[in-house]
């Protein structure tokens, strides 16, 4: 196993409880799918079809394509460095800057604390619709049930992630399956498909590839949990390639789906456009389908929750926050300080602040992120000798992550 090179820091950590490697390649798998396939795909269809028209599915495999150079340069670094707060690690090991470092984890875990407050109003919003409570209390309920999850046990917690995530992805293929087979073909027809030369439908595909990088977030947290991973040598790469490839199968063939059976008009711009495709199908199924999409948020948060707890907890095992953070529960296993801290912020921005604009930002966050870690693996590739079990991607991958995300990245800035 490869250990974090000299970049990182050698204090010695005080003998304390450390993390359990418990999970294997299919639990850190179904980890990776829960935070990429959720709440995005759910809800993101709607506005990439008001940008780019039926070519929208063009833009979640653009997005894709613009991921994978990325998602490379985590699979060589996750297995040189199979640390908590991977990210924080990358940079500090590629650019010498330990301040540096410590922002970008800082970072990492905002976009995880906010996102999962987004998520928690949205599925606090879903259930009261439902029953009728009240919000609020229902934004409570759901953050510390998810938080006593995340306290749990990390075999436990992705244990329950795991099995909504599978009910996730099977409420995708429902989508798919009655899209194709059952639902009237009421959408645009399959030749509309299909991009033609115009620069006008490639500006609106590209355009809207940024919408749909949001539902490809989520892969670059399973680097968080390397710490907890069984052989993170080998199951990380696999789990990340395999997430990517699976998330970009769904929601290709989900939009496709949405596409052609449910009329354009109607789709641009709905707030819950997956639930189109069921406008004729019987009350249970339309019931059933709402209750996963439910799950689904909630999934949201848990994960989230646990990526935000293991950012903090690694930048305080490496002595760049409070030491406190770094404390683990001798008898669950996990940053019981961290994962009690991060319940809490994202229960004060559920509750407290609009964060909606802040939750606008999270691509920035993240694509501005994957600059910094694709420039860490250049210099880390340029000076360190390949040495030890890791897994090894081309230098020109991480400079067409860079280029790559920093275009989609600066056509953000460029949109607002």
């Amino acid at each position: 196993m490869s250990t974090a090179g000299p970049a990182l820091s050698d204090t010695a950590a005080p003998a304390r409880a450390h993390l359990r490697r418990a999970l294997s390649l299919p639990l850190l798998t179904l980890y990776g799918l829960g935070v990429t396939v959720g709440a995005g795909i759910y809800v993101l269809i709607g506005a990439t079809a008001a940008v780019a028209g039926p070519q929208a599915w063009v833009s979640f495999l653009l997005a894709a394509c613009i991921v994978a150079f990325t998602a490379f340069s985590y699979a060589e670094l996750s297995t040189r460095y199979p640390v908590s707060a991977g990210e924080a690690a990358y940079v500090e090991a590629g650019l010498g800057r330990r301040w540096i470092a410590t922002g970008v984890g800082l970072l990492v875990a905002l976009s995880g604390i906010v996102s999962a407050s987004a998520v928690a109003i949205g599925a606090s919003g879903y259930i009261a619709g439902l029953t009728g409570f009240g919000q609020n209390g229902l934004v409570v309920a759901v953050v510390l049930t998810m938080g006593l999850v995340a306290w749990w046990g990390i075999s436990q917690s992705v244990t329950v992630a795991g099995i909504i995530t599978v009910l996730e992805i099977l409420g995708l293929v429902c989508v798919i399956t009655w899209g194709f087979g059952i639902a009237e073909r009421g959408g645009v027809a399959p030749a509309d498909l299909l991009p033609t030369a115009d620069m006008a439908v490639w500006s609106g595909i590209a355009a809207a590839s940024l919408l749909a990088f949001f539902a490809f977030i989520g892969f670059e947290d399973m680097v968080n949990v390397a710490e907890e991973v069984k052989d993170p040598t080998h199951a990380m790469p696999r789990a990340i390639f395999l997430t990517l490839i699976v998330a970009t199968v769904l929601y290709v063939a989900t939009c496709i789906a949405v596409l052609v059976s449910v009329p354009l008009a109607q789709l641009s711009g709905a707030a819950a456009p997956l639930m189109l495709v069921f406008a004729n199908a019987p009350e249970l199924v339309r019931t059933g389908f709402a209750v996963v999409a439910i799950v689904a948020t909630v999934n949201g948060v848990l994960i989230q929750m646990i990526m935000a707890s293991r950012v903090l907890y690694g930048l305080a095992d490496r002595g760049q926050l409070p030491v406190l953070l770094a404390q683990v529960s001798p008898r669950t296993r996990t940053p019981s300080v961290a994962t009690g801290c991060v319940t809490l912020m994202i229960l004060g921005f559920g509750l407290l602040l609009p964060i909606e604009a802040l939750a606008g930002w999270t691509s920035q966050i993240v694509l501005g992120v994957f600059v910094l870690v694709n420039l860490a693996l250049i210099r880390v590739k340029a000076r360190a000798r390949d040495a030890g079990p890791h897994f090894r991607t081309p230098l020109f991958v991480p400079i067409l992550g860079v280029v790559t995300s920093g275009l989609l990245l600066l056509s953000g800035f460029i949109a607002l």
